[in-house]
């Protein structure tokens, strides 16, 4: 018993923790022997999510064999003599526990969050907006990993004729094109006829003619840039009524 208590002031033990409910967790933690159970239970806790009162802790040696329950929450962790290479198995006695159910490691357990294609076009900070970025800073790169089919499946829902939004600005008009444009880089583009001169051209792109409008009337936009749908034009007066 003397051993037990006679602890140096710097002594400390590296222990394996292992966790009832949690089959993946495993953890090797060094642990001062002057700690007191319930500190060590307090530093689990930080680690695995059970808490410090549904926590009980079980001591095992090497050679897998229960040693005894760390059962005093006041008694330093070197009363108990534990080796390094020992463990402590952590028991969470609370059925409705954080960890238990299984959903902390199960993700499939766990409700996705889905978020629609224009709500995440106005996200910023997103991949997405990254990748326009970094196109737009260096296209001729950029365009080397892209494939011929980028942006095709946005696509499917766009066709000729289809009255649209493009942002941003929302600026209203008429789908002209729908299909590839390798001048302006590989993947699939829609071309659009502004209701008012928003455009840059009069659908000549590099030379290359996908459709005709009047002068600043065209753009060619990537398709998650475009909404079809009930977009009448705007009347140039509305916003002068009271």
């Amino acid at each position: 018993m003397a051993s037990r208590l006679q602890i140096e002031g710097d002594a400390s033990v590296l222990l394996r923790v292992t966790h009832s409910n949690l089959k993946s967790f495993a953890a090797d933690i060094r642990f001062s022997l002057q700690m007191s159970v319930e500190a060590v239970k307090d530093k689990l806790w930080k680690k695995c999510g059970t808490s410090v009162n549904s926590m009980r802790l079980e001591l095992y040696d090497d050679c897998k064999n229960k040693l005894c329950d760390l059962s005093v929450d006041s008694r330093p962790l070197g009363f108990y003599s534990p080796l390094d290479g020992f463990r402590i198995h952590i028991i969470d006695l609370d059925p409705s526990s954080v960890t238990s159910g299984g959903w902390l490691e199960d993700t499939s357990l766990v409700e996705k969050y889905l978020i629609s294609e224009d709500e995440y076009n106005k996200r910023s900070g997103t991949f997405r907006k990254f990748k326009e970025q970094m196109a737009s800073q260096n296209p001729s790169e950029f365009r080397n990993k892209m494939s011929d089919d980028y942006m095709e499946d946005l696509c499917s829902n766009i066709k000729v004729g289809d009255r649209c939004e493009v942002d941003p600005g929302e600026k209203r008009g008429v789908v002209k094109y729908v299909g590839r444009a390798e001048a302006l880089g590989p993947g699939f583009w829609i071309g659009v006829q502004y209701d008012e001169p928003l455009g840059k051209h009069d659908g000549i792109v590099k030379g290359t003619r996908y459709f005709q409008w009047p002068p600043l009337c065209g753009a060619m936009v990537r398709p998650d840039k475009v909404k079809v749908g009930d977009y009448p034009e705007r009347d140039p007066f509305e916003e002068d009524e009271i």
